[in-house]
């Protein structure tokens, strides 16, 4: 690691989870946790999805204004503005729903809005800081640990402060005061990171090819847009960035409403303490252990002879939705053993558009641009479905919205039998990397 950052840590296990946990926790706060905290305030599905939605397009968006955090200042200064002006968002997030009446929904809205820009801000810088820091070899040792804490804040958002909401609505009688209280906590989360991070977090050292102006900025940002576009076959390779999870854009949203939905309205009639268990803690373990297996599988049989079956994977256990919005079990055991295996199956198979950007999309020059060009296309459609999935399902009702999203991945197997595949199956990021000198395939 390089020796400058040195003073600044003793260890990356000092930094490299809590690091990844804030971005987790805030990703998971503007997108997951405010769907279902707009649903127990009373909002409609279209309403709930549309905008919990929308927040997360600053995470779609943050190449545009990326080379600033290259510009000024360290990458710690970056992450550590974010934290602390996170903080104070949240705060004022949770004071909002003390607002009188209905009053509050639109300060709640705008700043969810702005704690989203802040956390596409700290993603970057955060990510600086890593790939800075650390060298390619420590940067491969810490990666498990790396995802492993970004999804620990899936795990405390949607699991734990889920439950935590619903306990303390039981004890209220308010979803206002419920969910000031867990805002509040996340707001005391980022906060103690942020502290933390005063001492802890290196500062992260400029990228050898970082643009030294704001115009060289633009340039630099030009040529690899333009050079994105030359690639061979690669409106074929746009496609299946966008449409590889196109049913599960539809379902993202939807699925966790109908959980708590009454059964009046043809939901399963769950409570949130419910809902955080099986969708947050069990889920997202499931997720975790299904994106582990799915990485090992690709890794000992290749990539293009195993895209077709990840997407099915990813695909077919939507079903259970199916089955769920017919038979409204009430058994929490039969639930919870069903919405796991889904999640599991879906980890599994999400790996496989992961690796086909790292693999195939990103090589050439400016591989890091173009992975995350790809990486955009794939939030713009979870973004756009999510958004549009509320109006829908209110349109069609749950059970005929849910054989939809099992129609939905005729696009996803369509984009996967014509990927193509024009760099070496076994190449991983490393193997990418040393591409990066290659000249753009036209």
């Amino acid at each position: 690691m390089n020796e400058e950052s040195k003073p600044g840590y003793r260890d990356p296990f000092l930094w490299v989870p809590t690091s990844y946990l804030a971005m987790g926790l805030i990703y998971v706060t503007v997108s997951g946790v405010a769907n279902i905290m707009f649903k127990n305030l009373g909002m409609d599905n279209a309403k709930a999805a549309f905008w919990s939605s929308l927040f997360i397009l600053p995470y779609t968006l943050k190449p545009l204004w990326a080379p600033v955090v290259e510009l000024y200042k360290t990458k710690k200064f970056f992450v550590l503005t974010m934290q602390f002006f996170l903080t104070g968002m949240v705060v004022a997030t949770a004071l909002s729903l003390r607002l009188p009446g209905n009053s509050y929904m639109v300060p709640l809205l705008v700043l969810l809005a702005l704690t989203g820009i802040l956390g596409a801000t700290q993603d970057m810088a955060s990510d600086g800081v890593y790939v800075t820091t650390l060298n390619p070899a420590e940067q491969a040792k810490y990666l498990g640990v790396q995802s492993m804490c970004w999804n620990a804040g899936p795990i405390l958002a949607n699991g734990v402060l889920v439950r935590a909401s619903g306990m303390l609505h039981k004890e209220s009688g308010s979803w206002n005061q419920a969910w000031m209280v867990v805002l509040l906590m996340i707001a005391g989360l980022m906060g103690a990171m942020a502290v933390y991070h005063v001492r802890m977090l290196p500062p992260g050292s400029k990228a050898p090819d970082a643009p030294k102006s704001v115009a060289e900025g633009l340039r630099s940002f030009a040529h690899a847009f333009t050079t994105f576009f030359q690639k061979k076959d690669i409106l074929l390779m746009v496609l299946f960035a966008f449409f590889f999870r196109f049913g599960y854009g539809f379902l993202e949203k939807m699925g966790p409403l109908f959980m708590i939905d009454s059964r009046a309205n043809g939901g399963l009639g769950l409570s949130n303490e419910s809902l955080g268990d099986i969708n947050g803690m069990f889920g997202t373990g499931a997720f975790m252990a299904g994106s582990i297996l799915g990485g090992l599988f690709v890794s000992k049989l290749g990539l293009k002879r195993t895209l077709l079956t990840l997407c099915l994977c990813m695909n077919v256990p939507n079903a259970v939705f199916v089955y769920f919005s017919y038979a409204l079990p009430d058994s929490y055991a039969l639930i919870a053993t069903a919405v796991t295996i889904e999640k599991f199956f879906w980890g599994f198979g999400a790996v496989g558009l992961m690796i086909y950007m790292m693999q195939q999309v990103a090589p050439g020059p400016y591989r890091t641009a173009h992975y995350t060009f790809g990486s955009a296309l794939m939030g713009l459609n979870m973004m756009l479905t999510g958004m549009l999935s509320g109006k829908v399902q209110e349109m069609l009702g749950y059970r005929t919205f849910f054989i939809g999203v099992l129609i939905a991945a005729i696009p996803s197997i369509l984009v996967t039998l014509y990927a193509p595949f024009h760099h070496p199956d076994s190449a991983g990021p490393g193997a990418a990397k040393q591409d990066g000198n290659a000249a753009p395939a036209c």
